[in-house]
């Protein structure tokens, strides 16, 4: 368990995490006021599907160039900016919210805008994370840790969120998320991180163009980064879904909302300690696939569930298997790619990972009010199980082209 934890030898990581993990906090108890607050006022799956898509459509336009301009300017002092940014939205929901004037509209256009700043934030934070742990044996457990701070956020954020709402409204959990940014920029101007601008810079364009094509030349990068997009697009929409299993199976409100989100949460943070546990990332491609295969399995069997022990269950195993497909292939793009070229990945990384997510809940929105929220969860628990199978089919692949690289770092010798 001691190895697990090594990541926090580094003081920069130390100051990193606990930063963040205030600002994850925030985004997780403003979601779910969100989505509650939109059900509430419209009860339209359609329009649940919308908001889904409106908060996460921006890191689906900007994240490859945000990756691109991880590589080229002070990634500490970007990180910082969009966390100033990071608190309009909150704050400005929380004011319609007191002043009882908050209309669906309001929430669309603000989660837009807090998209965008999600999309500068997530691949900059990513590859800015090498920076912080220097030493590379300890980064699987950093990149482990980051995602233990997503989960751990998404576990704590509905059930706080949901208690909050019960006992004062929405305004409150949107106010906490513009507090909580405020957390995190006082860490980052803490942390210390050596900056030294690139020499002989492309232009924007060719930077991007260098981008696709290093990822679309790695074998290892153009078989993993498509698994991540189709589990997400699949699986994830169950987020968007939520409030309407909450209230119509389970015929709760808000805290129950908050429950089922929480239980996702556990599940991924279960997933994280696993992953952290790991001493390399040997064999980690075998996990990847079975997890696949296990998110479709579990996220078919919550659509059909009427009890809410089963139900539970099930989607923590969904919120494990599914941040592991995603983790996991983070953790080999991060150890494999080479250092000029990782913001651009971990840009094109994050479209396929988030970005896929507002796709995947306009999808699922619209396809709820054709066919009904439990087959269109069911259909993308079955689409996962193909995905998983397909990649099995191409491990010995994959294994033939990224055994040289781990030779070429030392992850493993001839």
């Amino acid at each position: 368990m001691i190895h697990s934890l090594r990541a926090f030898r580094h003081r920069n990581y130390r100051l990193l995490f606990c930063g963040q993990s205030f600002a994850v906090l925030g985004n997780w108890i403003q979601y779910l006021a969100m989505t509650w607050l939109v059900y509430r006022l419209s009860n339209s799956a359609w329009l649940l599907g919308v908001t889904g898509f409106a908060s996460m459509i921006g890191i689906l336009v900007l994240a490859p160039f945000a990756g691109l301009w991880a590589d080229r300017v002070d990634r500490k002092k970007l990180l910082v900016a969009t966390q100033f940014a990071a608190m309009v939205p909150g704050f400005a929901l929380a004011a319609l919210a007191w002043a009882d004037v908050v209309a669906v509209w309001h929430v669309v256009v603000l989660s837009v805008l807090y998209g965008v700043v999600m999309a500068i934030e997530v691949p900059v934070r990513q590859s800015l994370t090498p920076e912080m742990v220097t030493a590379r044996e300890d980064l699987p457990s950093a990149i482990a840790f980051n995602a233990l701070m997503q989960n751990g956020g998404r576990m704590l954020g509905p059930t706080v969120a949901g208690l909050l709402i019960a006992a004062s409204g929405e305004a409150i959990c949107f106010f906490l998320n513009g507090a909580s940014k405020i957390a995190a920029v006082i860490t980052l101007t803490m942390i210390v991180v050596p900056y030294s601008a690139a020499a002989g810079q492309s232009s924007a364009w060719t930077g991007f163009k260098e981008g696709l094509a290093y990822t679309w030349g790695s074998v290892p990068l153009r078989l993993l980064l498509p698994v991540v997009a189709v589990v997400t697009f699949m699986a994830f929409p169950y987020q968007t879904l939520m409030p309407i299993f909450a209230k119509e199976v389970f015929a709760g409100g808000a805290d129950t909302l908050g429950i089922l989100i929480g239980a996702a949460g556990l599940g991924g943070i279960t997933g994280m300690l696993l992953l952290a546990a790991r001493r390399d990332v040997r064999g980690l491609m075998n996990w990847i696939a079975a997890s696949a295969l296990a998110a479709g399995a579990t996220l078919t069997v919550f659509a059909y569930s009427k009890s809410f022990v089963l139900s539970l269950a099930m989607i923590a195993v969904v919120g494990l298997a599914a941040l592991i497909v995603a983790m996991g292939v983070s953790t080999i793009i991060q150890t494999i790619v080479e250092n000029r070229m990782r913001g651009r990945v971990m840009g094109l990384f994050t479209v396929s990972f988030m970005g896929m997510v507002p796709l995947g809940s306009l999808a699922a929105g619209a396809i709820a009010e054709w066919i009904g929220p439990y087959h269109t969860l069911a259909l993308g628990g079955v689409a996962c199980m193909l995905t998983g199978l397909w990649l099995w089919r191409q491990l010995p692949e994959l294994r033939r082209h990224i055994r040289p690289l781990y030779v070429q770092l030392g992850i493993i010798t001839e």
